[in-house]
């Protein structure tokens, strides 16, 4: 039978006094040094090295990864969202320690209740999302129609046609010159010039 094994994983703030206090963090927890995979951020480096590596050479089916909150995985909801799933995908159990639910132990034949958590977990994240995409989108649309109302105009004003528009359609007419030629002297794309003539 194989044995399952715990990692522990965190992106900190670069600086050898956040390594060392988020290292004893979880040591206190029990994690031995090589169990542990910190990723340390910097303006010019965001980064997750550490993170990749844990994925591609240590975490296996039934092992379970440690995190101090969600926002380790990265910044970006969509992405927390891709690394929850990849994680249920791969069969490796989460503990998030600022979600006490997550961090229950389970007897082995119950392993069936740490994989309903972290399922919820993975649901009720999705929701929140979705919940907050569609909340923005609907502002935006709120937003949008009032400033409509008050007769805002979005997007590039309309290029006018002027009179040598009229002159350069004639011409082109007769075919004395191309639609190309005529725009180039209208300063548009020949494409608005073959709308307006059509």
């Amino acid at each position: 039978m194989m044995t399952h094994k715990t990692f522990y994983y965190a992106r900190i703030p670069e600086g050898k006094q956040s390594f060392y206090s988020q290292l004893d963090a979880f040591q206190q927890l029990g994690a031995q040094e090589h169990e542990v995979f910190i990723d340390q951020q910097s303006e010019k480096n965001a980064g997750q090295n550490s993170y990749q590596l844990l994925k591609k050479v240590a975490l296996r089916e039934g092992d379970t990864l440690v995190i101090p909150s969600l926002d380790h995985l990265s910044d970006h909801k969509e992405t927390v969202q891709k690394e929850l799933q990849w994680l249920r995908d791969s069969d490796i159990r989460l503990k998030v320690l600022d979600m006490p639910t997550t961090m229950v132990d389970f007897p082995e034949d119950q392993a069936w209740a740490a994989r309903l958590i972290n399922d919820v977990l993975i649901e009720t994240f999705n929701a929140t999302v979705a919940q907050e995409y569609t909340e923005h989108k609907q502002k935006q649309r709120e937003g949008i129609d009032a400033a409509k109302a008050k007769g805002i105009r979005f997007g590039r004003p309309p290029i006018e046609k002027n009179q040598k528009f009229y002159e350069l359609k004639g011409r082109w007419e007769t075919g004395e010159i191309s639609t190309r030629e005529a725009a180039k002297i209208l300063g548009v794309s020949h494409q608005t010039f073959w709308k307006w003539v059509r």
